[in-house]
């Protein structure tokens, strides 16, 4: 394999410094054209390329951006990355994705590679909220890197975030499910350490409360988000002396696992029992029995996240402004939870 060119041997062949070839790789002012584009153009004829990381440590900037998800198999954090790329990517970023799969241990890891790494900013959705990598947080905010999180976030001074009023949707869906003739709803609840699933579970509760049905404790089960994990709240929640009418799921997932187990019982889906979720995955329209769910805009998320960044790097000042942007969810009724229409 051939070494890789210099500008020490494109310098040799036009017996000019290196100084000047590296000024006019740089687009130096102080270059004149014409010897500017005869050093790109020998460059280009000697396939010499770019020591980018060399690069960003002298100029400060990669234009690469930091992305940090629980896990890149998801149809939403795949579609926040989609928003982010498509708003960053006219801006000339690349986007570095890492996955913590929900362990706090790689979060941290994934922080600090980005950080050597010289990105310019980085976008995540947290992995909890425990204070065990409070530090890692505040250590990129030392290093005057732009932190931005998104769906998933917590309380750090001078960290923006990007989330939907989760308990706007976990109210909305409620409600819809009483309108629908439902009476003892249950709600399968994730971990509610993390905000996005406390305010789900509040705004049920709230709704609950608001039109006079008494909140039972018991017809809130903690699951992961999971088919199989909706299966068995079911096989629960049927147990019960007073069984359920309806499910408000957190997740699409235990959503359907519950559907399943309900349809393995022979329970009519939506006449005897209604079932929501929430994050309106794809398949929750193309079922044959197709599931009601809160859609939380992934795209607009990322989006939106990419804009927060390019405000915070557009600025003049080191000022950098606390942004809270909380979009509106919408909840998409279908043949799951509707006696009414269907």
């Amino acid at each position: 394999m051939s070494e890789k060119v210099t500008i020490y041997d494109i310098a040799e062949k036009l017996n000019i410094t290196a100084a000047t070839v590296s000024r006019a790789l740089n687009n130096n002012p102080k270059i004149k054209e014409s010897t500017r584009d005869l050093v790109l153009k020998t460059a280009a004829s000697m396939n010499y390329k770019q020591n980018k990381l060399a690069l960003a440590l002298k100029s400060g900037r990669s234009n690469n951006i930091g992305v940090i998800v629980p896990r890149v198999d998801s149809n939403f954090f795949a579609s926040v990355i989609r928003g982010i790329e498509e708003e960053l990517y006219p801006h000339g970023y690349q986007v570095i994705i890492c996955q913590t799969h929900e362990s706090t241990k790689r979060e941290n890891e994934n922080l600090h590679t980005l950080v050597d790494a010289q990105v310019d900013g980085i976008m995540m959705s947290v992995t909890d909220v425990s204070n065990e990598n409070d530090s890692a947080f505040r250590n990129v905010l030392q290093k005057n890197v732009p932190l931005i999180f998104f769906d998933r976030s917590k309380h750090i001074e001078g960290v923006s975030s990007v989330t939907i009023n989760d308990f706007k949707g976990g109210y909305m869906t409620t409600k819809h499910l009483i309108d629908e003739g439902c009476k003892c709803i249950a709600h399968l609840s994730g971990d509610q350490s993390l905000e996005i699933f406390k305010n789900r579970f509040l705004g049920y509760k709230q709704a609950l409360l608001d039109n006079g049905i008494p909140f039972k404790e018991e017809y809130v089960i903690y699951s992961k988000s999971s088919v199989d994990a909706g299966k068995e709240a079911v096989e629960i929640l049927l147990d019960l002396e007073t069984p359920p009418d309806a499910i408000f799921s957190s997740s699409d997932f235990a959503a359907l696992g519950a559907i399943k187990e309900l349809q393995s019982r022979n329970i009519s889906i939506p006449k005897e029992f209604c079932v929501a979720g929430f994050s309106n995955e794809p398949f929750t329209k193309f079922m044959e029995l197709s599931i009601t769910s809160v859609d939380q805009s992934p795209l607009e998320m990322g989006r939106m996240s990419a804009r927060v960044f390019l405000e915070q790097v557009d600025k003049t000042d080191t000022i950098k402004i606390e942004k809270k942007v909380v979009l509106a969810p919408e909840l998409h009724i279908r043949k799951s939870s509707t006696r009414t229409i269907f």
